[in-house]
């Protein structure tokens, strides 16, 4: 009496969610009202016929289709389950909450009742049953005599995990690969309608349905996706749902990010770079480098990137590119040791990969020292070598200049007693500055302690170890030279001064046995003069003077007095022209005389005094004043 899974009026009268064919109660049991063990709840089916009260009544059970005349007034339909804590009864209408108001009413029994349906009322009415245990749900059919009804559902239905899974037709389906998806297409109509599946607008093959309007993709590839289109035909009409299927691939690693080539060819050289991976890569870098960090990862849809460091959301300075797949790092130092994590997030999963960030860091190394700077005796010393490291590589010490500098002790070394040797003082000076002289010095054979002093020892214990030096060595043993002269050449040049005239002889380097060489052997020796300057006989003239005359005044302020004036040939004694002598200053050949002030009369007569005699001297006197200034 409650079989399940029957074509009734071309729908499939029932699709439950839970698993009630393990308890099939019987009407006995629903009697008597035993007490049972916890159940989960189970929707009785009937497949009888509609019962028709009155022309303008319907009362009818679920998995049946009810078709609506012109004078149905009324229709209730029954719902009836059981289980065991009792199941709630609640009431939904093509997948949406049933809202009650004064035509659509919940019975007490928990049935559904329609007053007065119009064409609204038209759909699928699904009764839920649920308690703590699970639910079931059973549709029913509610449709006009004409073209056919299909149940559709505007559900979204997102699969990340169940290898299967079933949904009605209209819904939004997201999947991941590789799973079973089954489209239901529920369909009522009278008379029975044909169901006909197109991906695409593009009818697909028969092979590929499942009975009763299911339509089966196995193991779904992204090839797969598209809109799946169920339409179902009568003779009064057709009607089409769709279902738009995307398959969801979750986010997963790739191994190399083609972006990421791409930025370091244009960043240039030198430019640290790494990806992040889901166990984990390393990147080290020096203080102040900048770095690109990639997140190579793939899905579908396209995965959304967050960068996190240490946990948190980034706040330094950073840049993202390439879609958030590339983070930059200006400068490594804004950021401490610590882990980027690239989060790669779509509808079907996640993946978190991360990079591990050590900053390294310069620091002052004092492992290395110096060589002993002694073999032995009180003064060895080993100086630390101070070096700046960058990762155990030597770099420049001024990376190390914000570091304070160690403090460095010279170590001692090899302070111990030397072997004996031989100690010599320095040569004496040279017994002769040329031809072969001597040199003497002083060796002793000593023994340098630990504590610094030199203790003399036998020269036995110096002969064994080396051979004694020489005291005694020639020296300066160049013959002895000096430069030597011929006579002067003529004197020769113009006479214009005594300097331009010029002689010259000849300088040679000899041997005190009067044997020349080389000029070179001479070279640490005074040169003598070759060229030097002379007096010719015509040049030998000079500006010759004579006395001074008698002042012509005794007092006042206008006395003067001359003298001749001549250049002269110093070896004759005769007058030349003037110019042979301009290269010496020409001596004045007048002055002013006694300029003092003078008494009543003394300046008249002495003027009186110097006329007459002018006029004894004649004309000589005159000619000399004409040459004083007026």
């Amino acid at each position: 009496e409650y079989p399940f899974h029957r074509r009734v009026s071309g729908f499939t009268s029932s699709l439950r969610t839970s698993s009630a064919e393990t308890f099939i109660p019987t009407t006995l049991d629903l009697a008597n009202g035993l007490h049972r063990p916890p159940q989960k709840p189970a929707i009785l089916r009937k497949i009888s016929a509609a019962q028709q009260l009155s022309a303008s009544e319907v009362v009818t059970h679920l998995g049946q289709t009810v078709v609506l005349a012109s004078g149905t007034l009324s229709v209730l339909l029954h719902c009836e389950a059981v289980g065991h804590p009792k199941p709630t009864i609640s009431w939904a209408k093509n997948g949406e909450e049933v809202k009650y108001n004064d035509r659509l009413l919940l019975q007490p029994d928990d049935s559904l009742q329609i007053l007065a349906p119009v064409e609204a009322d038209v759909g699928f009415y699904a009764c839920n049953a649920s308690n703590a245990l699970g639910s079931d749900s059973v549709s029913i059919a509610v449709t006009l005599a004409g073209k056919p009804l299909i149940k559709a559902s505007r559900a979204a239905v997102i699969n990340t995990e169940s290898p299967a899974v079933t949904v009605d037709i209209g819904s939004m389906v997201k999947t991941i690969q590789k799973a079973n998806v089954t489209i239901n297409c529920q369909v009522a109509g009278v008379p029975e309608a044909k169901v006909t599946w197109f991906k695409n607008k593009v009818k697909l093959s028969s092979t590929r349905h499942l009975h009763d309007g299911l339509l089966f993709i196995a193991n779904v590839s992204l090839s797969d996706q598209g809109l799946y289109s169920c339409r179902a035909a009568n003779l009064h009409g057709e009607v089409t749902e769709s279902s738009q299927l995307l398959v969801l691939e979750p986010p997963r690693p790739l191994p190399y990010l083609e972006d990421l080539t791409a930025v370091l060819t244009s960043a240039g050289p030198g430019i640290h770079s790494v990806l992040t991976s889901p166990s984990g890569t390393k990147l080290t870098i020096s203080p102040g480098s900048s770095a690109f960090i990639g997140c190579a990862v793939d899905g579908h849809p396209t995965p959304n990137i967050t960068w996190l460091f240490s946990g948190e959301p980034l706040s330094l300075r950073h840049q993202l590119l390439a879609a958030g797949r590339i983070l930059q790092i200006f400068n490594v130092s804004d950021f401490t040791d610590g882990e980027f994590t690239c989060l790669a997030q779509n509808e079907a999963g996640s993946l978190t990969q991360i990079m591990s960030l050590v900053i390294q860091e310069y620091r002052w190394s004092v492992d290395k020292l110096t060589a002993c700077s002694a073999s032995c005796g009180p003064r060895g010393v080993q100086l630390p070598q101070l070096r700046c490291l960058l990762d155990g590589a030597e770099v420049n010490a001024s990376y190390c200049r914000e570091t304070p500098e160690p403090s460095l002790q010279p170590i001692a070394c090899n302070r111990r007693d030397c072997p004996s040797r031989w100690m010599v003082t320095s040569w004496s000076p040279c017994t002769r500055s040329c031809g072969a002289g001597l040199q003497t010095r002083r060796v002793t054979c000593q023994r340098l302690t630990a504590k610094g002093s030199s203790v003399p020892v036998l020269n036995e214990a110096c002969a064994q170890v080396s051979k004694r030096p020489v005291d005694t060595q020639n020296c300066n043993r160049q013959p002895c030279v000096e430069w030597v002269a011929s006579s002067w050449g003529q004197c020769n040049g113009p006479c214009i001064g005594p300097r331009l005239a010029v002689q010259h002889r000849q300088i040679f380097c000899q041997t005190k046995d009067g044997t020349s060489v080389s000029s070179d052997q001479c070279s640490s020796l005074p040169r003598l003069l070759s060229t030097q300057n002379c007096w010719t006989d015509v040049c030998g003239v000079h500006w010759r003077v004579s006395l001074w005359t008698v002042c012509t005044a005794t007092c006042g302020n206008y006395g003067f007095q001359s003298r001749r004036v001549d250049c002269v040939h110093i070896r004759t004694n005769k007058p030349v022209m003037e110019h042979h002598c301009s290269w010496r200053p020409r001596p004045a050949n007048w002055q002013r005389c006694n300029i003092t002030p003078c008494e009543n009369g003394t300046w008249l007569r002495g003027r009186e005094a110097e006329r007459g005699r002018s006029r004894k001297e004649g004309g000589v006197v005159s000619q000399k004043y004409s040459t004083a200034p007026c």
